[in-house]
């Protein structure tokens, strides 16, 4: 028996959603169940084939049994030892490199000295020319931690003065200042196995339970070229770092879709936000993902996702398909794709197909 296990904190309709249909539909020998954790010994196998976590970024104990579990074998989704390295600075950096347009970025050394340094620590480090990155980035701007998430630390600046009163506030904190963009268009992403695509229009502007009350701006041709252009994004940034289950947001300026935030690896997928839809797809492709990635499984060996900026040599062939929700309202939306498949780089591992949509700017599950 491969048995599959979620790991989860506070969210309650995605995790019993997903064990329910894991064992409607896998065959034979595959079963799904919630993660149960005793003692944990170093070196010893967690006797699950698939974990999918949910929760290990705010529970660093979680975080060291699953690398031990990926030690001995699990495929743990989405791979923890990425997940510890992984921060917003590289991830636009590896952007850039791949391709994708994200907002001009500088990084900042922290207000406060970390805790047991001193001036000595920082001789490499020469005064930022706060002039310059003003007018590099320009106003109005945000200043947001290079790593983590939630919102968490996040200002919107539009003056040098709101950005030395928020700087001060910041402490040891590692900030990223970042331009903003003025978008006409907003979408969030899942991606789900590297193959699975949802694009959901998303409007972060409006209250809550009405952000994916919405429709996109843009249609007819260029429509179509925009969301064909962001599902060849969402599967570029998620195959290069590698990630089995994550968001990517788009804000489009000027027809160019400009990803804002695409390192979300426990993304929300609590029916309550995402709506009926979007929920019953993400269901439905983490089942597939999880089903596949047991009956791939090679016990005792290296059975994670690589990102092709880690692995190169990891990557195979995978088809590819994405589809566009539906607004909450029920209308349709403004342009459709039709599925198509396209040849493209994942990680080794089998994965599900992939079905466009857009998911809210809130973050990781908890």
């Amino acid at each position: 028996m491969k048995k599959i296990g979620i790991l989860f904190g506070q969210e309650n309709t995605f995790p019993q959603a997903f064990i329910d249909r894991i064992n409607q539909k896998a065959p034979e020998g595959i079963m799904a169940e919630f993660v149960k954790i005793d003692q944990v010994e170093q070196h010893v196998d967690s006797d699950y084939a698939v974990i999918v976590d949910r929760i290990s970024q705010d529970v660093p104990f979680y975080r060291a049994y699953l690398k031990n579990a990926a030690l001995m074998g699990t495929a743990v989704i989405n791979n923890p030892f990425w997940w510890s390295a992984d921060e917003k600075f590289f991830n636009n950096a590896l952007a850039v490199r791949l391709g994708v347009p994200v907002p001009k970025t500088l990084l900042l050394p922290s207000k406060e000295r970390p805790a047991d340094t001193s001036e000595r620590s920082f001789r490499n480090l020469s005064m930022m020319d706060w002039e310059a990155a003003f007018q590099h980035i320009g106003f109005p701007a945000y200043m947001k931690p290079h790593s983590g998430g939630g919102w968490k630390s996040v200002y919107k600046l539009h003056s040098p003065d709101d950005f030395y009163r928020a700087y001060a506030e910041t402490g040891q904190l590692v900030m990223l200042f970042q331009e903003s963009i003025d978008f006409t268009d907003y979408f969030r992403c899942y991606c789900i196995g590297g193959t699975e695509v949802l694009i959901m229009p998303y409007e972060p502007r409006n209250e809550p339970h009405l952000r994916y009350a919405t429709e996109m701006k843009t249609t007819g041709e260029a429509g179509e070229k925009l969301l064909a252009t962001m599902k060849d994004y969402v599967l570029k940034l998620n195959e290069g770092l590698g990630y089995d289950f994550n968001t990517v947001e788009f804000a489009v300026r000027d027809g160019i879709p400009i990803a804002i935030d695409f390192g979300n690896p426990a993304p929300d997928a609590d029916i309550n936000s995402v709506g009926e839809q979007n929920f019953e797809w993400v269901v439905e492709a983490a089942a597939n993902m999880a089903i596949a990635r047991a009956q791939a499984h090679k016990p005792g060996q290296d059975n994670l996702t690589w990102g092709t900026f880690v692995h190169p040599h990891r990557a195979a062939a995978h088809d590819t398909h994405f589809t566009v929700a539906k607004p909450a309202s029920g209308k349709k939306p403004a342009a459709k794709a039709a599925p198509k498949a396209t040849p493209k780089a994942a990680a080794a591992a089998a994965a599900p197909k992939a079905t466009a949509a857009k998911k809210p700017k809130a973050d990781k599950a908890g």
